[in-house]
């Protein structure tokens, strides 16, 4: 029997047919999918997309976790090692807006699907590369950069359509705690299994086994169409019953914008704008510190004479393993604190968000600022100052990422975190790794080398990430004068 199809003449015609994810039926009932019923559901599937975060980002984080040991394999020179790490995110920034226009248009399980197989046979044909191909490992690293772009941009959005806006905030700083924890087991699978095998190259055979685990979830427990929530979506879920309408001819052109028009419209978006700029001096700083700490670390200890060099045998692993351990706890920590330091303070300040951003950023940089100033003769102290300086630079993931979907519409939301990435990792993480080896290239070559120079010309270096901080809390506080138009703009 056909359902009824009284609320369905309620919707506008762009809310009937929202992008690819709308059914398309040119006759015939519309679908209704109970709120009480798949609840578990919907839950499985918000923790399948978790777990795919935390292999993606620990896969990431394996290479500066054995930086020392492919330094060496490879011979390289600082600013060869952190062009690594540039080529994963040139190319994972880059692909970034392909796959936010696809994960708007078409259907977004079958992207995230191909996305984990592509990055997991890649990662794992990259641990049998010899030290005489250097260049195809390069290449192997630009290749798991595309897989994982699929991944970052759509998955999110899926979250957000699974959820309403109360409870779309927690699940949402559940999934982006799964960065700091991944990015920190990255650390640690890294350097324990070198310690394990005695072979670096173990390190990129795990997280391969994972994906294909995530692989299996993703097909099993997600469905095949997931529904965009826009605000009427919404109003309706109140009554029990989402009904989505039945295409009508001349409505899905209305709906689907073309890119161009999305970007332009997002341009004008002065919250989305200053916000992506403030995330990318966050990305710029993580990305410098997540490639060079363990490294800076080991240099600080060989000159205070708390280890030895390491010239031919295994490189002690003692570095990783502890800022791995520091980038979970402190990114757990930060992300629930920044969530809920933004619930509380939503309720008497509609700034909140940009607010907490920008404070949290300017304490992370002095944090990070004296942690490099006291390398030299307390290596505790700055263990303790880099862990602070993480933890409130973590709060503002999930944060940064709310203030997007609230003032950008749900059909542009896919895309404007394409764009998002695109700016973020093009001007932060994907050049960071890069200028500060290369930097740290140019300081030695002024004197012998020494050891002495070596962590001179890394703490000169990292003073520049303590300079983009500072612009980066700028950019958070530019946000909040145009927070409140743009939301009410998007909310309409």
């Amino acid at each position: 029997a056909h359902e009824n199809t009284g609320l369905q003449s309620q919707l506008p015609l762009e809310e009937q047919n929202y992008g690819a994810t709308a059914t398309h039926v040119r006759h015939g009932p519309v679908v209704s999918v109970s709120r009480k019923g798949p609840a578990k559901r919907v839950y499985l599937i918000a923790a399948v997309l978790c777990y795919g975060n935390l292999i993606i980002f620990m896969d990431w984080f394996i290479v500066p976790g054995i930086l020392l040991d492919i330094q060496k394999y490879f011979e390289l020179s600082d600013g060869d090692t952190g062009l690594l790490q540039t080529v994963f995110i040139l190319c994972y920034m880059l692909a970034a807006p392909i796959f936010g226009y696809l994960g708007d248009r078409y259907n977004r399980k079958i992207i995230l699907g191909a996305g984990i197989f592509f990055w997991s046979g890649v990662t794992l044909g990259s641990s049998f590369i010899s030290e005489l191909y250097y260049w195809i490992f390069f290449l192997s690293r630009g290749l798991v950069g595309i897989g994982t772009a699929s991944y970052s941009t759509i998955a999110p959005t899926i979250i957000a359509d699974l959820f309403e806006e109360g409870k779309r905030t927690t699940m949402l700083s559940i999934f982006y705690i799964f960065i700091p924890v991944g990015s920190g087991l990255g650390y640690i699978l890294a350097a324990g299994m070198t310690d394990i095998t005695g072979d670096w190259h173990w390190a990129f055979r795990i997280t391969p086994c994972m994906g294909g685990l995530a692989l299996v979830l993703l097909v099993l427990l997600v469905p095949h169409r997931t529904q965009r929530r826009t605000a009427v979506h919404r109003a309706l879920s109140i009554s029990g019953t989402i009904r989505v309408a039945a295409e009508k001819p001349g409505v899905h052109e209305t709906a689907k914008t073309t890119w161009c028009q999305d970007v332009v419209s997002l341009a004008k978006n002065w919250s989305f704008v200053w916000s992506s700029l403030g995330l990318t001096a966050m990305a710029f700083v993580t990305g410098a510190l997540g490639m060079w700490v363990p490294l800076f670390l080991y240099r600080a200890q060989v000159v205070q004479g708390i280890v030895k060099p390491c010239l031919q045998e295994s490189c002690n692993s003692s570095n990783s393993l502890i800022f791995g351990g520091i980038t979970i706890g402190t990114g757990i920590l930060g992300v629930i604190a920044g969530a809920e330091a933004a619930r509380r303070l939503r309720k008497i300040n509609n700034k909140a968000d940009p607010l907490i951003c920008a404070t949290s950023m300017f304490i992370s940089t002095l944090c990070l600022y004296i942690a490099l100033m006291v390398a030299q003769t307390n290596i505790l102290s700055t263990f303790i100052f880099i862990a602070f300086g993480e933890l409130f630079l973590s709060m503002n993931w999930a944060v940064v990422t709310d203030i997007l979907l609230y003032v950008v519409t749900p059909r542009r939301q896919s895309t404007a975190i394409a764009l998002q990435i695109l700016v973020s990792h093009l001007l932060g993480d994907a050049g960071s790794p890069y200028l500060i080896g290369t930097i740290s290239n140019a300081i030695q070559a002024k004197s012998a080398p020494s050891f002495q120079w070596s962590f001179w010309s890394m703490q000169y270096s990292f003073f520049l990430c303590a300079f983009v901080g500072v612009f980066g809390g700028g950019f958070f506080l530019l946000t909040s004068f145009y927070i409140e138009e743009d939301r009410k703009e998007a909310e309409q």
